[in-house]
């Protein structure tokens, strides 16, 4: 055995229907063995939340070690993770190929798979934050109202809201559009640039339930781009691909999710169309954890291989082709955050290789976590850690002065903007409070923004 490890980390298929994968004496003995590992190294200290509780379990316990921590405490260390994958990819020495076979964040899915299969759910109103479509499909209908009542400092509704779904009152939410990104895309079609190098790519959008719902400028400067570089494009939104479902240990859920979308999307591939998904959370889903949770599914698979994350795309084309001229010059410079579900892809960091495309283009690299967590972010007990831990991402765009926030999660670069409003002056140099996905940049460089 080796200490430590210098190979890539590879990640094992999820035995989610092994009756032992939920059985709670193995799923104890596993939090152990993994935890006094941990507990003896402690590198991943600073991560998150979830380290920290650990370690305080097995330094205020009796022995100091695992043995006289409480089962039950192990249930504050799981609620404090929110499937970054950053203590795997970036911090872990004992992932596998090695053989102490450490993959935390994904034990942390095991122990929400396990506490739902004995019947520990969330509560009702937290569970129906999860269900994006179904709100997405009813909040477009009346959209204003909707905005209205989950704005931040509504007196009127926000205590509510904490109250059904312990929603914090001091979070930014997302907002709603009447009309979404796939009936905008119908109504409105673009020209394919016949002279571009790329001509001839042909590209399924995924919509993905922000960018359908709540983001549509994203979608609609991905389609403007990608249009200008010679590439066609389809816009294609099943539902969505379970990421809030797979938050809560619903892995049965999201694999029904995976199984449907993929065996839609298998026309496509084989028509020649690559699979390109607007948010990396969504392309990590599909590339990733959809493969681990159906290994024996080709259409699964196959989707994989083919899909893209956006900037992951463009930058391929801007590689592969090169980039259609006609891009002029940004007024300012920009601050881009590496959001932790684009670096769990291990693709590079995408969203800077695309920005670096711009002329003159003056970038800034923010690598720390917005510490949002997705859903796990807004919750009342949880949204002033997730402050803390973004603390140092915060502080980081705001030093850098720049004129444009950019990520390519919209909930972390909103997640930034809300941690700077506590350190003075750090505003005064934005552009305006937007965060910009970075193809919104490019889109706005080749004038094609709408």
């Amino acid at each position: 055995m080796k200490e430590g490890s210098s190979e890539a980390p590879t990640r094992h298929p999820i035995d989610w229907q092994d009756p032992a994968y939920t059985d709670l004496d193995a799923l104890d003995a596993e939090m152990r063995r993994v935890g006094d590992i941990c507990h003896t190294c402690r590198r991943c200290f600073n991560l998150c939340g979830s380290f920290p509780r650990l370690f305080d379990l097995i330094d205020e316990s009796e022995t100091g070690e695992l043995d006289s921590v409480a089962s039950s405490d192990f249930k504050s260390v799981v609620d404090a993770c929110t499937l970054c994958d950053m203590c795997f990819m970036t911090k872990c020495p004992y992932v596998p190929p090695h053989e102490f076979n450490l993959d935390f964040p994904h034990l942390m899915l095991r122990y929400r798979a396990a506490e739902r299969k004995h019947g520990i759910k969330p509560g009702f109103g937290e569970s129906q934050l999860t269900k994006t479509d179904r709100n997405g499909r009813l909040a477009r209908f009346a959209a204003p109202i909707a905005n209205w009542a989950s704005a931040r400092g509504n007196a009127l509704t926000r205590p509510i809201l904490k109250g059904v779904a312990h929603v914090h009152e001091d979070v930014v939410l997302p907002k709603f559009h009447s009309k979404t990104f796939v009936a905008k895309a119908a109504q409105h079609p673009v020209a394919v640039n016949d002279a571009a190098p790329a001509k001839g790519r042909k590209a399924v959008l995924y919509a993905t339930c922000f960018v359908n719902y709540n983001n549509p400028d994203i979608g609609a400067a991905a389609r403007t781009v990608l249009a200008r570089n010679g590439v066609e494009t389809e816009v294609v939104y099943p539902e969505c691909c379970g990421m809030p479902q797979l938050e809560e240990g619903d892995i049965a859920n999201v694999a029904d999710r995976a199984a449907r979308i993929a065996g839609l999307m298998t026309g496509w591939i084989e028509g020649g169309y690559d699979i390109v998904a607007m948010t990396p959370s969504c392309a990590l889903m599909l590339k990733f954890e959809w493969p681990l949770m159906l290994p024996d599914n080709p259409q699964v698979r196959g989707l994989a291989d083919a899909t893209f994350d956006l900037s992951e795309y463009v930058v391929d084309i801007a590689k592969k082709e090169g980039l259609a001229d006609g891009m002029t010059l940004l007024p300012g410079s920009v601050a881009v955050h590496l959001a932790c579900h684009a670096r769990a892809q291990n693709m590079g960091a995408k969203a800077a290789e695309l920005l670096r495309q711009l002329p003159g283009a003056d970038i800034t690299i923010v690598e720390r976590c917005s510490g949002h967590g997705g859903s796990w972010g807004i919750k009342s007990e949880n949204f002033p850690v997730a402050l803390k831990v973004g603390a140092a991402a915060a502080q980081r765009t705001a030093a850098a002065g720049a004129a444009f926030v950019v990520s390519e999660c919209p909930l972390a670069g909103k997640h930034i903007v809300q941690g700077m409003e506590k350190i003075d002056g750090a505003l005064d140099k934005l552009d305006s409070t937007k965060v910009f996905h970075p193809i919104e940049l490019m889109a706005r460089a080749y004038g094609t923004a709408e």
